[in-house]
C-alpha cells in the first residue's frame, strides 16, 4: 500500500502545482471513514482506495481525480454524504465521487437488468466528465487484482464476466490499452483458466524456439533504419493470451496459423519518419499482401494512430511491425489519459497535445455511446447496443463529397446513413455504392463511396433492425419504430372511440375525457387512446364513465357490429399494405384481404393492434359473441389506385410437364408478381399450389384467377380462405 508521502511524491513528479493539502486531507479522511472495515483478503478496506489512487498516478491524472479515487467508496460504504464531500473538498470532487459511487441500492429484477441499468447511469456520468470513467476503471482493475480472495465461485465469475463484457471494452473505447489488456487477462484467468494455461504453454514453447531470432531481428531492423538516418527504438512485442484466444475464436484459426504472436514495435521521432521507416522495411523484405494498414491518416475511433505492416523476414518468418511516434505510443497505451499533462504552471486536459496526436476528439467513442443512450428503450437493449459500439473493428467509407466516415467492419448502408445523421437514416429509401444502386443489406468495404437516397418523410420498416450492425443505428431504428407504433395506436384508439360514440348517438367533440383519465389512471388523452388502440381498454368502458346514465339499449347499439353497412360507418381507413405493416394493422394470412374487399378489424387481445379480415373469412366465427373486439373498416380512396398488396390463390393443377410454368406465365402476363409458391396434396394426376401474388386490388386478383381458369390443365382456382 502506498504511504501518504509516497502518493504525494508521485503526483508532484508530473504536476508540481498539485494541491498537497487536499491530497493529504483526502488520504487521512479515507482512512478515518473506512476505519476498521476489512476486505475479503483481510486487508484494511482503506488500502483499496489508496491503491486505486496509485494506479491513476501512473496515468498522471489531476489532483481532483486522485482525491476522488481516495474518496470513491465513502458515500456508499460509510455515513458520509455528498454534501459533506462538497463542503470539505469542493463541488468538483463531490460530483466526481457521486458519479463513481456504486449503484448497489438499485432494486432490480435480475443481475442482467442491474448490469444494464448500471451501464446506463454510468454512461450518463461519463458523458459529463471522463475522469469518472478513469476512476471507475482503476477501481475495477484493483478489484480484479484481488478477485482471487473472494471465496464464492459464482460471484467471482459474475464479476469477471462483467469486467470482460463492459469495463474492458470501455477502456478500449477510450484507448487505455494497458488497463484494457490487464482487465481482459485477469477476467480470462477466472472465466477460462484451462484455455489460458494451454495458450500460455504454447506461447512459452514458441518463446524458446523463436526468442533468439526475435532479438537478432530487432537489431537488424534497427541497423537498417539507422543506415537510412532514421532514429528509432525497436523492441519485440508478445501477444497476450486473451487476444490470442479471441483471434482463434473470431477467425476459426489454428494456433500454428497465427502470424502475429510475436511482433515488433518501431518507435521513431516524427510522423514523416513513420513513412520513411515503412519504406525502409518494405525495401528490405517482401510484404504480405493485404496486411498493410495506415491508422495515421485514418485513425481508429479511439484515436489510435500507427502504421501496421507484415513482411516475410529471414527463413520465411512472418514479421508484423507497428511503426509510430512516441506521442502515438503514449496515446496507444494510455488513450484519453495521454491528453493530461503539466505545462508551464497549469495542469489538465491538453488540446494542443490532442492536435499533435491527430486532431481527433479522444472521447469520440463515448459520444457514440451517449447517442445510443439518448435513443432510450429497454435497458437490456442498451447493453446490446453499447457492446456493439465498443467491440467492432473499423472500416472507412466516404460520402459523395469526400468526407471520411468510420464504421465497424461489416457495416451496411443504414449504418452509414445513421452515422451521417439520424434524420438521414430515418428518411433513407435506397442507396448507391460507388455509383450503383445496391440493396440495403450490402456490406460496405474500405474505400466505398456511399450515397443515401432519401424520401420525403421518415419511414422505418420493422426489418431494418436486421440491416444494421452498429448500436447507434439499431437503437435509432428501434426508437423510431416505438414512436411510430405509439402514434398509430393513438390514432387507432381515437378512431375506435369516435366510432363507439357515434353508434351510441353521442359526439366526442366538446366532451372532456378527464373523468375517464382519472378513473383509468391515464396521464393524458394520448395515453388513453393508445391503450384503447391496443385493446387493453374497451371503448364502451370509456363511454360508460363519461355517460353513466346511458340506456342499456344505447350501450348495446354502441358495441354492435353492423355488417350490413358495408363499411359506410367506418372511422378507420386502411391503406393497402397497412399503416405500417406489422405495427398496428396486420392483414390476416387466413384471407389475405386486398383493396376492394369488404373488411372488418379484430382487436388482438395481445395488444398488438388490429388484424384485418375479409367479411367472409372463416376465422371471424370464433369472435361472433365478442362484439367489443370488432372494428368497422374501409379502404382509403387511394388504396385502389396506388397499392401493391399480397394475396393468395389456391389452384388445383394437372400433374403434367410444363403446366406449372404455364400457370406462372399466365400470372405474369396478367400483371401479378409471384413472391412465393407452395405445392401440397400432391397426387399422381393433380396437385394443389398456393400462389402468393402481389396485386393492386380485388378486381386484379379476380382477373388473374379468371385467366388461370381459362387454362384447361388447371381444374380450380380460388382465393385462399381458412
Amino acid at each position: 500500500m502506498l504511504r501518504q508521502y509516497e502518493l504525494i511524491e508521485k503526483v508532484r513528479s508530473y504536476d508540481p502545482s498539485a494541491d498537497e493539502a487536499a491530497l493529504n486531507r483526502a488520504y487521512v479522511y479515507a482512512m478515518r471513514m473506512h476505519g476498521s472495515q476489512k476486505r475479503a483478503s483481510g486487508d484494511p478496506y482503506f488500502a483499496h482506495p489508496i491503491e486505486v489512487a496509485g494506479i491513476l498516478t501512473d496515468y498522471r491524472l489531476d489532483t481532483a481525480t486522485i482525491v476522488t479515487a481516495l474518496l470513491h467508496d465513502v458515500i456508499e460504504d460509510t455515513p458520509v454524504t455528498s454534501a459533506e464531500i462538497s463542503g470539505l473538498f469542493g463541488p468538483e470532487v463531490a460530483e466526481l465521487v457521486e458519479g463513481v459511487t456504486k449503484l448497489t441500492k438499485l432494486e432490480l429484477t435480475s443481475e442482467h437488468t442491474k448490469q444494464a441499468e448500471n451501464l446506463r447511469k454510468f454512461i450518463l456520468a461519463i458523458s459529463r466528465d471522463v475522469r469518472v470513467l478513469m476512476v471507475k476503471l482503476a477501481d475495477r482493475l484493483h478489484n480484479m487484482r484481488t478477485l482471487h480472495h473472494i471465496k464464492a465461485p459464482a460471484k467471482r465469475e459474475r464479476i469477471a464476466r462483467e469486467t470482460l463484457d463492459i469495463y474492458a471494452p470501455l477502456a478500449r473505447s477510450i484507448g487505455c490499452h494497458r488497463i484494457c489488456t490487464e482487465l481482459e487477462e485477469l477476467a480470462f484467468s477466472h472465466l477460462n483458466p484451462v484455455a489460458r494455461n494451454a495458450i500460455c504453454r504454447r506461447v512459452e514453447g514458441l518463446r524458446k524456439e523463436q526468442g533468439g531470432a526475435v532479438a537478432v531481428l530487432s537489431n537488424e531492423i534497427m541497423a537498417r533504419l539507422q543506415g537510412e538516418d532514421v532514429v528509432s527504438h525497436v523492441y519485440g512485442r508478445e501477444k497476450n493470451p486473451y487476444s490470442i484466444w479471441r483471434k482463434l475464436q473470431r477467425k476459426s484459426l489454428g494456433f500454428s496459423q497465427l502470424s502475429d504472436i510475436f511482433a515488433f514495435r518501431v518507435i521513431v521521432q516524427s510522423e514523416d519518419d513513420c513513412y520513411k521507416a515503412l519504406g525502409v522495411v518494405h525495401r528490405a523484405w517482401p510484404t504480405v499482401p493485404e496486411r498493410f494498414k495506415d491508422y495515421i491518416s485514418t485513425p481508429k475511433r479511439n484515436n489510435y494512430r500507427s502504421l501496421h505492416t507484415t513482411v516475410v523476414g529471414p527463413k520465411g518468418m512472418r514479421i508484423e511491425m507497428q511503426i509510430r511516434t512516441e506521442a502515438m505510443e503514449r496515446v496507444a497505451e494510455e488513450g484519453v489519459a495521454a491528453h493530461w499533462r503539466y505545462k508551464d504552471t497549469s495542469y489538465g486536459f491538453d488540446a494542443e497535445h490532442q492536435a499533435a496526436a491527430g486532431g481527433r476528439d479522444p472521447l469520440v467513442n463515448l459520444r457514440h455511446l451517449v447517442q445510443v443512450l439518448e435513443h432510450g428503450g429497454d435497458v437490456e437493449e442498451l447493453v446490446e447496443h453499447a457492446k456493439l459500439e465498443m467491440y467492432l473493428d473499423q472500416s472507412f467509407v466516404f460520402t459523395p463529397k469526400g468526407k471520411l466516415v468510420s464504421l465497424p467492419r461489416g457495416a451496411m448502408p443504414l449504418d452509414f446513413a445513421y452515422a451521417v445523421h439520424t434524420d438521414v437514416g430515418d428518411t433513407c429509401i435506397g442507396v448507391k455504392v460507388n455509383g450503383e444502386l445496391k440493396p440495403l443489406r450490402t456490406a460496405l468495404n474500405n474505400g466505398d463511396v456511399v450515397e443515401v437516397i432519401r424520401g420525403p418523410k421518415p419511414v422505418v420498416p420493422l426489418d431494418w433492425a436486421s440491416l444494421a450492425v452498429t448500436g447507434r443505428a439499431r437503437s435509432a431504428i428501434r426508437r423510431h419504430i416505438r414512436q411510430t407504433e405509439r402514434e398509430e395506436f393513438v390514432r387507432l384508439g381515437r378512431a375506435s372511440l369516435d366510432q363507439t360514440f357515434e353508434r351510441a348517438g353521442k359526439s366526442r367533440s366538446g366532451v372532456s375525457l378527464k373523468p375517464a383519465l382519472e378513473r383509468l389512471a391515464m396521464a393524458s388523452e394520448d395515453d388513453l387512446c393508445e391503450q384503447v388502440g391496443r385493446g387493453r381498454i374497451v371503448p364502451s368502458q370509456v363511454l360508460d364513465i363519461l355517460f353513466p346514465g346511458l340506456k342499456a339499449s344505447d350501450r348495446e347499439a354502441a358495441v354492435a357490429v353492423r355488417r350490413i353497412e358495408g363499411g359506410r360507418g367506418a372511422r378507420l381507413y386502411v391503406r393497402g399494405g397497412g399503416l405500417t405493416p406489422g405495427i398496428s394493422l396486420h392483414f390476416g394470412a387466413c384471407c389475405t384481404p386486398v383493396p376492394g374487399d369488404r373488411i372488418v378489424g379484430i382487436v388482438e387481445r395481445s395488444g398488438s393492434g388490429l388484424t384485418v379480415h375479409t367479411i367472409d373469412c372463416g376465422q371471424l366465427a370464433e369472435f361472433e359473441d365478442q362484439e367489443e373486439l370488432w372494428r368497422d373498416l374501409q379502404w382509403t380512396p387511394e388504396a385502389d389506385r396506388n397499392t401493391i398488396t399480397l394475396s393468395r390463390l389456391t389452384a388445383t393443377i394437372r400433374n403434367a410437364p410444363g403446366v406449372l410454368g404455364e400457370a406462372c406465365t399466365t400470372i405474369g402476363e396478367a400483371g401479378g408478381n409471384i413472391v412465393n409458391l407452395r405445392m401440397h396434396r400432391r397426387q399422381a394426376d393433380f396437385f394443389d399450389v398456393d400462389f402468393d401474388i402481389e396485386v393492386k386490388n380485388a378486381r386484379h386478383i379476380g382477373n388473374i384467377a379468371a385467366a388461370l381458369r381459362a387454362n384447361p390443365s388447371i381444374e380450380t382456382v380460388e382465393r385462399a380462405r381458412t
